[in-house]
């Protein structure tokens, strides 16, 4: 499908797409477990998202780190250590230690997945030539299936009055995958895995970006920043809303994630075909387009069916940006793969921790409606950029990855 002769690349990009599972599950479980945690602390979502803002630190600092780790010690060293790194922590959360040790559990949980996330769509890149946006689009696909699985699990471990097992099950999953990515073979992907880059190599790589570059890099920048904020501060308050709008009980209220990511899901088995197809600004223009109508209905729903028929659709509508985003990015800036991906995803990270510790604040001192407002405000300026991307590069059709 890929043109990957070779079993061992398929095996790469299995592990890959499994690796990708985990970050879901690790993306959304505070989320998921958000009310349940600050009743058992006793405490409001300030601290709810100060937590979240805590572990998309840990996120952004494990991101920037993938080029120096995989260069002294190979990617897949720094994928193993990072996947233990993330299953410790979780089995940590599950113990509900007080409140400050989990700010640094959530610091080390998110290094973990913010480093398996870069390194995984690293790879991926670099080793598929051919339709890229197809292959990234199947990361993401089981990205999102980890984050709608969360959910469900979540919401039976509230409904058995077990909530915080949900942990375990996540660190249980990391301590396999990292025994995999151990023992398993992958022949001739050893190249892309195991390799180390010396002095040389570094010094043949154009790290530096001129300066036409810098100022296409800092747009991708801020609007990675913006998209993964949103859909962070929904995914982590989405319950939370639900719960004080329209007065669900917890386990109706986090499956609203659930269907989010459903519809998520869907939407990125198609995303790659799509924009493997059309001008990626186009698509993302359209894109962030639907992602705005349906934010601002969803300040207005008044019943549990409207909101989660609401959610489907933000859901679809955002489900192909940040792939499809970050294949654009490397094509605008050829030849960096690793740093660009990195600044990206850090970039991602940044957002991750900024908007939902806006969103917790929000939500104590004003209203939810606040915090809705807010979140609307980051389509609306993804939508701009979006369409200033397409003014600028809409007329050359960007080739796509596929052959």
């Amino acid at each position: 499908m890929f043109n990957l002769k070779e079993h061992s690349m398929n095996r790469l990009l299995f592990m890959g797409c499994t690796a990708y599972l985990l970050v879901g599950l690790a993306h959304v479980i505070i989320g998921s477990l958000l009310t349940e945690l600050l009743d058992h602390y006793h405490l409001h979502y300030s601290n709810g998202g100060q937590l979240i803002f805590t572990q998309f630190s840990g996120f952004l600092l494990g991101v920037l780190l993938v080029p120096w780790m995989t260069a002294k010690f190979s990617k897949r060293t720094t994928l193993i250590m990072m996947l233990v790194g993330l299953g410790l922590a979780q089995i940590a959360y599950g113990f509900l230690p007080p409140w400050p040790f989990m700010y640094v559990i959530g610091f080390i949980a998110g290094a973990g997945f913010g480093s398996i996330e870069a390194i995984v769509g690293t790879l991926i890149i670099e080793s598929i030539h051919e339709k890229k946006a197809k292959a990234m689009s199947r990361l993401e696909v089981f990205f999102g299936v980890g984050a709608l699985i969360m959910p469900v699990v979540a919401g039976w471990m509230i409904y058995i009055g077990y909530w915080y097992l949900s942990f375990y099950i996540i660190g249980a999953a990391a301590l396999l995958l990292a025994l995999g990515f151990k023992l398993l073979p992958f022949g001739q992907a050893e190249a892309h895995l195991s390799r180390k880059v010396s002095k040389t190599t570094k010094a043949a790589i154009p790290l530096r970006y001129n300066n036409k570059e810098k100022y296409i890099l800092l747009f991708c920048i801020l609007f990675f920043l913006i998209y993964v904020g949103s859909e962070m501060s929904l995914v982590n308050f989405l319950p939370s809303f639900l719960i004080v709008n329209l007065h669900l009980d917890s386990v109706s209220a986090t499956n609203s994630v659930t269907y989010f990511w459903l519809t998520m899901a869907i939407g990125r088995v198609f995303t790659g075909i799509i924009a493997d197809k059309v001008n990626h600004a186009a698509f993302l223009l359209w894109s962030t387009f639907g992602a705005v109508i349906f934010t601002v209905l969803f300040a207005f729903v008044f019943n549990s069916w409207t909101a989660f028929a609401v959610v489907l659709l933000i859901g679809l509508f955002m489900s192909g940006i940040f792939a499809i985003s970050l294949i654009y990015a490397n094509h605008l800036l050829p030849g960096k793969t690793e740093s660009t991906t990195s600044i990206l995803i850090a970039s991602g990270g940044i957002g991750g921790a900024l908007m939902p510790l806006m969103i917790g604040w929000l939500m104590d001192h004003y209203s939810v409606s606040a915090a809705v407002l807010f979140i609307i405000s980051g389509t609306v300026i993804l939508l701009i950029m979006s369409f200033i991307a397409y003014r600028v590069r809409g007329n050359t059709v960007v080739p796509s990855t596929g052959k």
